[in-house]
């Protein structure tokens, strides 16, 4: 688990990484591309649920 000062320290270092200016651009694909894995996880756990109900029947 990462910790306070873990954290502190990879905002650190993408700061000087990257820039201030490119940071919420990356911030957003970032979420975008957590929001898709989600949703495709989502989606094969809702159709290994229909599988297994239409093999049931």
């Amino acid at each position: 688990m990462v910790g306070v000062g873990s954290m502190i320290v990879i905002v650190f270092v993408a700061l000087l990484i990257f820039g201030p200016k490119k940071l919420p651009e990356l911030g957003k694909a970032a979420g975008n591309t957590l929001r898709e894995f989600k949703n495709a996880t989502k989606g094969l756990a809702d159709d290994d649920d229909d599988v297994k109900n239409d093999s049931s029947k």
